[in-house]
């Protein structure tokens, strides 16, 4: 019989001394002091430590068979702890448990790794057993952040007439970005479904049905390149709201963010949150998703060196390019060592061609590393630009346009993390607005949209539609917090027509756009709402919350960077049953690689 636990393993303090409790979780350590033992016990609240005395010699002898990972349930009295035993780093560090019997629930072997926070472990091993993984008390803690945030963010949409609807896992195939993940159907041979990427245009639907305000927790898919903080499924929070405008979908995210961060980390954010133009961010820092925990904004110095004899800066210029800097403040006595290696590791992870300083301190006065290819008074021009005192250093960037903006904002990252910039304990928000609705690729010879083929453009611009695609602005919106986009969304295309003309723009026939996204152009034949909306990374926002670099660690059972499951061994081979049901043939090499296998 399971023993029903009167507590849990955090719960217990010197005001339940005398008390007789029942404890049910892990031996996390044990001590064995000869007439004593001593066992830390926990669950996923925390841990209790409790005592098996020889006094009680068949209670003891049990206990000497407890190892650690052993499941057990205990009975005891609480007692307070000696002054000097006393352990301020737990809540229950002011008592122990004397026990009074014991329930050994299923003993554990060796674990493959210690069950504790900073582990040591490969990521692979901690994936692999990620049941194991998930009792370290990090993590957990990760997933309790988790759940409160899934319980915030439905309570704040319940309260704001929002209505929880849920859309389709299996859809239709719509390619326009990642690859889909396709599955095939038993009934209709040769036909597949689509696991959805978003569930963009369930949504739009939603409106022209007259759910003016709907949101969703729900997984999306993606068939892509993995990195630390991306994932082949993910989780996002899907909104979308009929008759609203941007500044209505900015004020009700800002009420979500607040709430969220207040009952998930207890943190007071003040809104409106900022907001800053696609342009400008990249002219100031170099990304659509700058960190604005701290400063070293661009200086841009191409007409003050435009006409300088120092021919990378004037050609540069010439060709269209762009002269830039960053003041790091405080480092003006940084030593040629340090600027060398600082140089090569921008060459290598930038691809810039090289880096140009100008260090100002009481020693050297200013002095530029090509000061003898620049006069004094461009150089005294290029520092007061640079808003640089003495003390500074400002570094320097030569490039073509935009790539030198990039090149120049992972400096700043650098420096930023090199020299302690960033208060790690900010929550910076910044809305970005304003992003080109298109851009050309190269490669496939015609447009892309940067953010998806509904977005609506900017009523002003759009007669550039046919003519000046490349200078339309769209009505698109990122929400980015401390350096990472969180969030994504736009003003849609209500009308059917546009939409048209938006298809054909990308490349899209109306035979093909018909193909694809048919029934959405039909369902704007009998009136659809203005209306937009946005969904947010719940994977992305909770890894940032919790002060993690990886994706990984705040996913319960995450796929590695080659969207495998080492835990489960998925994805792996299916019997052929299952594949002639599926009227499905493998190709002759994956037919030898499932041989091998098997």
């Amino acid at each position: 019989m399971t023993w029903k636990r009167s507590h849990h393993c955090s719960e217990l303090t010197t005001e339940n001394t005398g008390e007789e409790v029942i404890l049910n979780g892990w031996v996390a350590t044990r001590r064995d002091l000869g007439g004593v033992i001593f066992i830390d016990l926990r669950d996923r609240y925390g841990i209790t430590q409790i005592v098996f005395y020889e006094t009680d010699k068949n209670l003891h002898k049990k206990a000497e068979q407890l190892r650690t990972e052993y499941v057990i349930g205990i009975k005891g009295v609480v007692e307070k702890r000696g002054e000097e035993n006393i352990n301020d780093e737990l809540t229950t560090g002011g008592i122990e448990v004397r026990v009074t019997d014991l329930e050994i629930y299923s003993e554990a072997e060796t674990t493959p790794f210690e069950i504790k926070e900073g582990i040591p472990t490969n990521e692979e091993t901690r994936l692999k057993y990620r049941y194991l993984d998930l009792r370290r008390p990090d993590i957990q803690e990760n997933m309790v952040v988790r759940s409160d945030f899934y319980q915030s963010t439905r309570a704040y949409f319940h309260n704001n007439e929002f209505l929880e609807v849920e859309t389709p896992v299996l859809m239709k195939s719509t390619p326009e970005g990642a690859r889909d993940y396709l599955v095939p159907s038993r009934v209709s041979p040769g036909k597949f479904f689509a696991l959805p990427q978003s569930p963009q245009t369930y949504k739009q639907l939603l409106m022209v049905s007259g759910f003016d305000r709907y949101f969703q927790i729900v997984k999306c898919f993606r068939d892509e390149d993995l990195r630390a903080d991306r994932q082949p499924e993910f989780t996002q929070i899907d909104v979308e709201m009929s008759f609203v405008d941007e500044d209505d979908i900015m004020e009700m995210t800002e009420g979500l963010m607040q709430k969220l961060l207040k009952d998930t980390v207890d943190e007071e954010v003040t809104a409106p949150f900022n907001r800053m133009t696609y342009k400008e961010a990249m002219e100031t820092y170099g990304t659509d998703k700058p960190d604005t925990r701290f400063g070293l904004e661009f200086a841009d110095f191409s007409e003050l060196v435009k006409d300088s004899e120092f021919n990378i800066f004037s050609s540069t210029v010439e060709k269209g390019g762009a002269v830039l800097g960053i003041t790091v403040p405080g480092q003006g006595d940084m030593g040629r060592g340090v600027i060398d290696r600082l140089t090569e590791r921008v060459q290598n992870e930038t691809g810039a061609a090289g880096l140009i300083y100008i260090k100002l301190n009481e020693d050297d006065g200013v002095k530029c590393s090509v000061e003898k290819f620049l006069k004094d008074e461009t150089v005294d021009a290029m520092v007061d630009e640079a808003d640089a005192d003495m003390g500074d250093l400002v570094l320097i960037l030569a490039g073509a346009s935009p790539d030198v903006y990039k090149q120049l904002g992972q400096l700043r990252l650098m420096m930023g993390e090199e020299y302690n910039l960033i208060d790690e304990d900010a929550y910076e928000f910044l809305w970005v607005t304003d992003f080109p609705l298109v851009e050309y690729s190269k490669e496939e010879h015609r447009y892309h949209a940067l953010h998806h083929p509904f977005t609506a453009p900017h009523p002003e611009d759009l007669e550039e539609l046919d003519d000046n695609p490349e200078e339309v602005r769209s009505r698109g919106y990122d929400l980015v917090l401390n350096g990472y986009e969180i969030g994504g969304g736009s003003i849609r295309i209500h009308d059917r027509e546009l939409q048209t003309q938006m298809f054909e723009l990308l490349g899209i026939d109306k035979e093909e756009a018909q193909k694809r996204f048919g029934f959405l152009l039909e369902a704007f034949r009998y009136g659809a709402p203005p209306h937009g909306g946005i969904a947010f990374g719940v994977d992305r926002i909770v890894m940032i919350l919790t002060g993690g670099t990886s994706l990984r660690d705040v996913i319960a059972f995450p796929k590695n960077q080659k969207a495998q499951s080492l835990m489960d061994n998925s994805p792996d081979y299916v019997d052929k049953e299952q594949l002639d049901d599926l009227h499905i043939n493998l190709k002759e090499y994956a037919k030898e690689e499932q041989q091998e296998q098997e």
